[in-house]
């Protein structure tokens, strides 16, 4: 008999995809540096590119226990960013709405996990 899938594997493959399509946004951000502040200065293309790549780089390691608390700290650099182009701090806060709501749902998971309630930890009827 096969173990039942992990759901908590699911999960963390959201969270790698959310990661992918939030560095996709932040990069993005690089389009409209110009126009704001003192436009594209070297400090601002790199720092929103590192968190970019770190968001990329983040997604692949989301299966790692610190993966997570890696998530939430880019997410919390998103926001920073947003002192450079005030979009991404409108686009970071969405983003904490997502991360937020993720969270809950992983807490769900775990929760009906701990209680047996989920469906693949249900006997099939026979």
């Amino acid at each position: 008999m096969t173990a039942p899938p992990d759901p908590m594997k699911g999960i963390r493959g959201v969270f790698a995809a959310t990661l992918v399509l939030e560095s996709i946004v932040v990069l993005l951000g690089l389009l409209v540096l110009p126009k704001f502040g003192d436009g594209a200065t070297p400090l601002g293309v790199g720092l929103i590119a590192a968190v970019a790549v770190g968001m990329i780089v983040a997604s692949g390691l989301q299966r790692r226990p610190w993966g997570l608390a890696l998530a939430l700290v880019l997410q919390v650099a998103v926001i920073a960013c947003g002192l450079l182009v005030p979009a991404l701090a409108i686009m970071g806060v969405v983003f904490a709405l997502v991360w937020a709501s993720l969270l809950l749902l992983r807490r769900d998971v775990a929760l009906r996990m701990e209680r047996g309630e989920l469906p693949s930890q249900q006997a099939p009827d026979q």
